[in-house]
């Protein structure tokens, strides 16, 4: 069976990639080897994304936006501050403007995306397969399948995660270090309403985020992405739930008053890693398989919607121009467009980290003035805040909303 793409790995980015094709006449089968009775189930595990405001207009054009319509809590206002000290550095955009961007819960992300690539006639998604072997060579890519069949197609592209055996595999090298951090992910009830407002408050062990999600049966609520030091991440899940209420209430200074129906907590490690190259011999790699930050700015799945509206545009345009997809010039353009932009961001959220990580009453007081003086210097507050909403740069169309 042949397509005009195989991808491997059916997440948040890898699916979009594949309906975003298919929504300009580009077919792909996509491979994936999770269980979708787990990853689609019902309920809320703690885990949400802020789609930026460029990355929804994408998820419109190609039709996953109206699968998600009244789903998510839009971000309309971002709080940043050092620790509860005084000083604050509030981003706020014009009423005409809209919003900064949108919090879904990654489980109504995933089922949105799922649908509309099973929808598409397009895309052929595979779950519960792995590739077993796969060739790349000047005539095309050939990979041998768990289900026992083979399929080819003129490109590769690498979804996999942060572990992307493709990657791997292809030799391509990546610079990676740990921090002695842990972020742990839940959400809970609060008494009084986050009024559309994303917290980001910094201590030396990292920062502490609480990002608006709809008010539910129970009242108002927040997601919450919890950065402590490696030595305490495991204990912070050993809590019982009034424990860890408890202690994420004192971060916050009860702000939003008392906390309750905390959900399942889950604790990750936190580091960077960044590949040498985002291309190789009929193959190209998008999401976590290419870069992996820190959540301190909630830029990680836009980055990668920002690959795959990169990547659409490149592929699109060459398919029409009558070019093989996987010619290393074509996948040279997307390299030259993604590779910057990545780099920028990565370095700009490593340095944010490290800098606010730093101990000490005279850090912070300097910190708490530069966020200041910031806060009164409207170009810079505006340059921020299009960072925040995925629009610097030379934009693909997807991220304009317009089909290319």
């Amino acid at each position: 069976m042949d397509s005009d793409v195989i991808i491997l790995g059916g997440g948040l980015v890898g699916a979009t990639l594949g309906v975003g094709l298919a929504a300009h006449g580009l077919s792909s089968i996509i491979v994936d080897p999770a269980d979708p009775a787990v990853v689609l189930a019902p309920g809320f595990d703690g885990r949400a994304s802020a789609v930026a405001s460029a990355s929804w207009r994408m998820l419109d054009a190609i039709g996953i936006g109206a699968k998600l319509a009244g789903k998510g809590c839009e971000i309309r206002h971002i709080r940043v501050s050092d620790g509860l000290e005084p000083g604050k550095l509030d981003f706020i955009p014009d009423a005409d403007d809209g919003a900064l961007g949108t919090m879904f819960e990654n489980k109504l992300l995933r089922r949105a995306i799922n649908e509309a690539a099973n929808e598409a006639e397009l895309v052929d998604l595979r779950m519960l397969t792995r590739a077993t072997h796969v060739e790349r060579g000047p005539a095309g890519v050939t990979a041998t399948l768990s289900d026992g069949t083979t399929v080819r197609a003129p490109l590769l592209v690498a979804a996999e995660g942060r572990q992307s055996p493709t990657r791997d595999a292809a030799g391509i090298k990546v610079a990676r270090w740990s921090y002695d951090h842990k972020a742990i992910i839940s959400a809970f009830h609060h008494q009084i309403a986050h009024e559309n407002i994303a917290f980001e408050i910094f201590y030396p062990s990292g920062p502490f985020a609480l990002l608006p999600l709809p008010d539910d049966e129970i009242g108002h609520r927040s997601a919450i992405v919890w950065s402590v030091s490696g030595r305490d991440g495991d204990g912070m899940l050993k809590l019982s739930d009034r424990a860890f209420l408890a202690e994420a209430e004192k971060s916050m200074g009860g702000f939003l008053g008392k906390l309750s129906h905390a959900s399942p907590r889950s604790v990750y490690p936190l580091g960077f890693h960044r590949a040498a190259t985002m291309t190789g011999e009929r193959l190209v790699l998008v999401g976590d398989s290419a870069h992996g930050i820190h959540p301190i700015a909630g830029q990680g799945v836009n980055l990668g919607y920002r690959d795959v509206a990169a990547l659409v545009e490149v592929l699109v345009e060459g398919k029409r121009t009558g070019l093989d997809l996987g010619d290393a010039a074509l996948l040279q353009r997307y390299q030259q467009w993604r590779g910057l932009d990545t780099l920028m961001v990565s370095v700009a959220t490593d340095g944010f980290n490290r800098i606010f990580s730093v101990p000490g009453k005279t850090a912070s007081a300097v910190r708490r003035l530069g966020i200041t003086a910031i806060d009164h210097i409207p170009p810079l507050k505006n340059r921020f805040m299009a960072e925040a909403r995925g629009e610097t740069g030379q934009l693909p169309r997807l991220l304009q909303g317009v089909l290319v």
